[in-house]
């Protein structure tokens, strides 16, 4: 009994010296309540990165435990290393370009298209060496640090409202949106999960985005099993109970970037384009993946309590570090770019504030390798209310706008733009790009040039070239 206590005891001093849980103001059941639900919310992407990818000619089950892996190297990178929960997998965007413009689109092989993703990582991985992340995070004025954050929130909001299917596009450019079918079996699962979430937090209860997962599961179960399996059709192993707890994971993806296919070394594939055009895919791709991740710490960073005053984030190198080599070692995993996600929020609204809520989170990834047709069970839809409720706790620091002082006209249509241009266009990079140029242009124009410092001029002629994109790939191609 004393050899038990002893042990106990020293994983207990560990975990203090390791993430200092105390001395941030949590308890170790809270950091493990906050990674649980920062996994459940995430788990989704095991199975939607391998159905985008196995669209591309990869391997389904090589495609979910690649990025089972990943995702958990990723995050516990950031739980060992940054010390924050903050949690990272495949990031849901470039995959799709990989999947659809690289691919299908550039007639790329699939291993090709992973190599311009890691290409794009080494490319952000000399952009931290050289101190350029940090810099410009460090640029940014913090009012516009607030929209990004409230703007991610809206974001985050309309992903669980469309993927809970309470919105749905209508293809009609006068009505682009319209309200989901209420009376579907999804939308029903959605509701259900809203509902009993919302009265969770409302009453107060700890675990509320955790339990409100589990029990939308369980009423996307009973609804998928009440119209015969109709509803989750068409994704195996979602909404069912499995036939199997295990599976023999399938590695098959790793270093397949460093192969050679169809006479071509597949890291270099994207040069058959024309330099200019590969050169031009890279950058793209880097863009949106620099700032997708800045926007997603801040506004993370934001709802935990440690961002500063000035903006300014302690150890935030650390945290864009692992980032940047989540960014390389995805395309080299073969699981699409890895990026930190926004849904990190979710655990933090459990009130997770080091890196050990990060550390559950990744233990649960790596279980998940061969756990696979149990964290499959989770629809979408059993996720979607947690995700509307993080977009309000990501939303919330844009009220306090007002203590900071008076907001000029640049800055305020700057804010706006950020804001509402991420959720109308699903980009967290076009609303950072849209406000930044806007900031830029509209201070030029009152007179205060000066106000825009040196980092931020660099960003936003490189937004510049991100927005004139289909135009330059145009003009280089002819």
């Amino acid at each position: 009994m004393a050899a038990r206590t002893a042990a106990v005891g020293g994983s207990t001093d560990w975990i203090e010296r390791q993430f200092h849980v105390r001395a941030a103001g949590s308890t170790i059941g809270t950091e493990v309540r906050g990674g649980i639900t920062n996994f459940l919310v995430m788990s989704y992407i095991l199975v939607v990165n391998a159905i985008i990818l196995s669209g591309a000619g990869i391997p389904f089950p090589a495609v979910v435990a690649a990025t089972a892996l990943m995702a958990a190297l990723f995050t516990a990178g950031m739980a060992l290393w940054a010390n924050y929960p903050y949690a990272g997998a495949a990031g849901l965007g470039i995959n799709a370009v990989v999947a659809f413009g690289l691919v299908k689109g550039a007639g790329l092989s699939w291993q090709g298209a992973m190599g311009v993703v890691a290409l794009e990582g080494l490319a952000i991985c000399v952009a931290m060496a050289l101190g350029v992340r940090k810099a410009l995070l460090d640029a940014v004025p913090v009012p516009i640090k607030l929209g990004i954050g409230a703007g991610i929130g809206a974001f985050i909001f309309a992903i669980g409202f469309f993927n809970g299917g309470l919105a749905v596009g209508t293809g009609n450019p006068s009505d682009p949106v319209a309200l989901g079918n209420l009376n579907s079996g999804t939308a029903i699962v959605t509701i259900g999960g809203l509902l009993l979430t919302a009265f969770l937090y409302a009453r107060n209860v700890k675990g509320a985005l955790i339990l409100g997962i589990i029990g939308a599961t369980i009423i996307g179960i009973a609804v998928n099993a009440a119209t015969a399996g109709a509803t989750y059709g068409a994704l195996p192993g979602v909404a069912v109970m499995p036939k199997t707890l295990f599976s023999t994971p399938d590695f098959s993806t790793i270093g397949a970037v460093f192969t050679s296919v169809n006479g071509s070394f597949a890291l270099l594939e994207v040069f058959k384009l024309g330099f200019f055009v590969a050169i031009l895919t890279v950058f793209s791709l880097m863009l949106s993946d620099f700032f997708d991740t800045a926007g997603t710490v801040v506004s993370v960073a934001s709802e935990g309590g440690w961002l500063k005053k000035d903006g300014s984030i302690d150890r935030a190198d650390r945290v864009f570090w692992v980032d940047s080599l989540g960014a390389l070692f995805g395309g080299i995993f073969g699981t699409s770019s890895n990026t930190t996600y926004i849904e990190s929020g979710a655990g933090v609204a459990e009130g997770a504030k080091t890196g050990l809520a990060s550390l559950v989170t990744a233990v649960l990834f790596l279980l998940a390798i061969f756990l696979a047709p149990i964290a499959g069970i989770v629809p979408q839809q059993a996720t979607a209310p947690a995700l509307m409720l993080v977009g309000w706790f990501m939303f919330k620091p844009i009220l306090d706008l007002n203590k900071i002082g008076n907001i000029d006209f640049a800055t305020g249509f700057a804010v706006l733009l950020t804001l509402f241009v991420m959720p109308l266009t699903y980009s967290i990079t076009n609303g950072v790009g849209a406000g930044f140029i806007a900031y830029a242009a509209l201070k030029v124009a009152s007179g205060k040039a000066k106000d825009v410092s040196v980092p931020l001029w660099v960003a936003t002629a490189a937004f510049a070239i991100y927005f004139a994109d289909p135009w330059l790939r145009q003009f280089l191609s002819r």
